[in-house]
């Protein structure tokens, strides 16, 4: 069995189990696994089982994903919820008539006030929802201060949470992830979790899932291999925490927040085997392809992970990337070209310069920032990177370097909400990064 390693002051030092989906098993103490029986009528060391799962009980066993927990104390005990307020923490999405409107924001300062991972998070846009189950929701957080005596889960969709500043340590029932800048991390629906600030502050993105949970896109004529690979991303193994005290447990429910009391910590799951688990992935592991003729191939060879939707082809939401890669296409404009979708994109930059969009260019696309181009908006490159691409000599490749872009893409409209809407971030000048495009046009010069 996997067990994780403590280091001469007793703190558990993380491991990880790779493969997306798999059946994972793992324990922190030996024998504390069940052999043969997932709730035999005594749990060794005096443990309660409990399953945790994130899909219907008779879902196909491809798509099914569960997991048991052998823990301390099973996940009934605490008090009685009540209401949460949270000034800027809702799912409130159709507050204001959403404009068509291409929308800009410069990152998200770090909080003045003490700020933990959930006081920090702002919701940005989103659609659907969880009474639903349909949609998603789209959120920056900003923290500078670990969470302390509480933990939180959400029972309302699985989570994508991408550092753009400053690394987090996620601890969860499971185990805990240690994550990055340019890496992700996945929480599963109800998983209870706390995060702490290696670094002191933080600042990135979350994305919020109301449909069918996230797995790896089919890969269709590309084969067996490249883009993510499951061997890359990696479940903690098993680590718990026997603590008793005054704790807060923080639910978001049906789009709102509730807080009960807890008097120990609900990270004491000593062993577990399934696959409704945590993951985190490096999106340095992505393995990019693209044309080596001409022309650009669609945004979707670019696709992490997908959450389907009823209509086959069509996602509730994809987490998509733009990471580092050769361009390599002849007589042929390399940047993204200009179109509109059906589908909505709500994208962030994590590192580094995009290469459709000039980091100056109408208030600038920054690492921290967030683009918005929803159903059918006209977007692209701006007007300093059309320029740039069209001098460009084709006949030499060219080595995209030093970048990490992201996108949430969605078959729903994204609904900004009013207080992003009014944010001093919004660039309101956004579409000024387009107004140099002249005319080129002469019916007389093929």
């Amino acid at each position: 069995m996997n067990r994780p390693t403590r280091n001469d002051m007793g703190v558990v030092v993380s491991r990880y189990l790779s493969g997306f989906g798999n059946e994972h098993a793992t324990e922190a103490l030996p024998g504390a696994l069940p052999v043969g029986q997932n709730s035999p009528q005594k749990v060794p060391y005096g443990l309660y089982a409990e399953q945790l799962s994130g899909t219907a009980f008779t879902a196909p066993r491809h798509a099914n994903r569960r997991s048991w927990l052998y823990r301390i104390r099973p996940a009934a005990l605490h008090g009685a919820f009540a209401p949460c307020a949270h000034p800027h923490f809702h799912n409130r999405f159709e507050e204001l008539p959403t404009p068509p409107d291409q929308m800009r924001w410069s990152p998200f300062p770090l909080p003045d006030a003490p700020a933990d991972f959930v006081d920090g998070i702002f919701t940005i846009a989103g659609n659907g929802s969880a009474a639903a189950q349909a949609g998603c929701g789209l959120y920056v957080y900003a923290c500078n201060r670990p969470m302390q005596d509480r933990f939180f889960y959400d029972a309302d969709g699985e989570l994508v949470i991408v550092p753009q500043q400053g690394r987090l340590r996620i601890a969860t029932e499971l185990g805990v992830l240690e994550i990055e800048p340019q890496q992700i991390a996945l929480v599963p629906r109800g998983l209870r979790f706390r995060v702490e600030l290696p670094d002191g502050t933080a600042r990135g993105y979350v994305g919020e899932n109301f449909g069918a949970p996230l797995r790896l896109p089919e890969l269709g004529p590309i084969g067996s291999n490249s883009l993510a690979n499951p061997r890359d991303f990696e479940a903690p193994a098993a680590a718990y925490e026997d603590i008793e005290g005054e704790f807060e447990l923080i639910a978001k429910f049906q789009g709102a927040l509730w807080s009960a009391p807890i008097d120990h910590s609900p990270l004491d799951v000593v062993a577990w085997h399934g696959s409704n688990a945590p993951y985190r992935y490096d999106l340095r592991r992505f393995n990019t392809i693209g044309s080596i003729s001409y022309d650009h191939p669609d945004p979707s060879i670019f696709t992490v992970l997908t959450s389907p939707s009823d209509t086959p082809g069509t996602a509730n939401i994809d987490f998509v990337i733009f990471p580092p890669r050769w361009l390599v296409a002849e007589h042929t404009f390399r940047p993204p070209w200009f179109h509109r979708n059906v589908m909505s994109e709500f994208m962030g930059l994590i590192h580094g310069e995009y290469d459709a969009k000039d980091a100056g260019a109408g208030g600038g696309f920054v690492p921290g920032g967030i683009s918005l181009h929803n159903c059918m908006s006209g977007h692209g490159p701006d007007a300093v990177s059309h320029a740039k691409a069209i001098a460009t000599n084709t006949s030499r490749p060219q080595h995209i370097t030093d970048t990490m872009a992201f996108m949430f893409e969605s078959r729903y409209v994204i609904h900004p909400v009013r207080q992003a809407l009014e944010s001093p971030q919004r660039q309101r000048d956004y579409q000024q990064c387009w107004q140099g495009l002249r005319k080129h046009f002469d019916p007389r010069q093929r």
